[in-house]
């Protein structure tokens, strides 16, 4: 199977290296990036340009440049029959997303949408706690991500991050999506939002690093999603709040706990002392490469990344616009 990676910061490069050990694809690349921990393999090829790497006719592209670059990029592939996979957010905007949808359509395409999160055990055990029923009707749920932006990649520069410069898509609500991606998958489609955002910390960014965001589902359960670039010591955490209990997922720490009504207690449900977080991005790889193989719909395809995509927009029209905003 032959894959061509789109942007080679450390995403692509993640996405790389689990390729070359968990599978045997013959990957392409079009980078200026430093490649020297790849370049003696050679089973990957550096090009001058994505033209020359789809000559090569790859099966499958792995977007991971800016989200600004996402929509215009995936074209480019799904016009030579490239299945997906596009790092989150599907964009930073709507434009040109509906010939995109088009053409994956027409070429029978198999998309993925990059939010990790939804491989991790815990959340997967969430999920399979409240099919159970396990905590009554939800009423109400509390999710966090916080963690300083500047140790995210100690190596570089954050100030040169995208997460840091909205243009290119950055800012805390459209990088930190993955929360309200969860949500989504958890409970359903969102009926409105209203949220705070703004730049509030002393980090030299052009981008929201704060959004305080009150989400209303059509199932009318509430959630308070909490989003930050500065907080120390990281937290992401999701609280969530039944008739007949509790369960708190700690992401940090990978435990699950419920909390029982009946009997006035908490126990754990699941505690991962040694996960390695780098096996969700092995989760799934492996689903997408199954699905490209079998023709069977992924976990996470375009269109749930596209309502993903109209939450994060209208929390931002929201906050700018000091209003309760439909999500359409």
């Amino acid at each position: 199977m032959k894959v061509v990676i789109i942007g080679f910061g450390s995403i692509g490069q993640r996405h790389c290296k689990n390729l070359l050990e968990k599978s045997n694809a013959e990957i392409f690349l079009s980078t200026k990036h430093n490649i020297k921990n790849f370049k003696n393999n050679k089973r990957i090829h550096n090009l001058s340009s994505l033209e020359e790497c789809l000559k090569n006719q790859p099966d499958i592209g792995l977007i991971c440049n800016t989200s600004n670059l996402h929509v215009e990029t995936a074209i480019k592939l799904a016009k030579n029959n490239c299945h997906l996979l596009i790092e989150k957010p599907l964009s930073n905007s709507l434009k040109n997303i509906t010939p995109l949808l088009s053409l994956i359509e027409k070429n029978k395409l198999i998309t993925l949408m990059g939010f990790n999160l939804r491989f991790h055990p815990c959340l997967i055990k969430v999920k399979q706690l409240l099919a159970k029923n396990k905590i009554g009707r939800v009423i109400y749920v509390d999710a966090e991500n916080g963690s300083y932006l500047p140790d995210w990649h100690p190596e570089e520069d954050y100030r040169k991050n995208y997460s840091s410069r909205n243009a290119l898509g950055g800012g805390a609500v459209l990088t930190c999506l993955h929360e309200i991606d969860y949500l989504y998958w958890l409970f359903g489609d969102v009926k409105e939002v209203s949220a705070i955002t703004g730049k509030f910390s002393d980090l030299e960014i052009d981008s929201e690093d704060l959004s305080s965001i009150s989400l209303r589902f059509k199932n009318n359960i509430i959630a308070e999603v909490h989003l930050d670039f500065f907080q120390r010591p990281a937290q992401r955490s999701c609280k969530i709040v039944g008739t007949n209990g509790t369960l708190f997922c700690d992401f940090n720490r990978n435990i699950v706990s419920l909390y029982e009504l009946k009997k006035k207690r908490w126990k754990e449900i699941m505690n991962l002392k040694n996960y390695n977080l780098n096996d969700m991005y092995v989760a799934e790889m492996k689903q997408l490469l199954n699905c490209v193989r079998t023709q069977k719909k992924s976990i996470n395809e375009i269109d749930q990344g596209l309502k993903t995509l109209k939450i994060g927009l209208a929390i931002l029209k929201s906050a700018k616009s000091r209003k309760i905003v439909n999500v359409t």
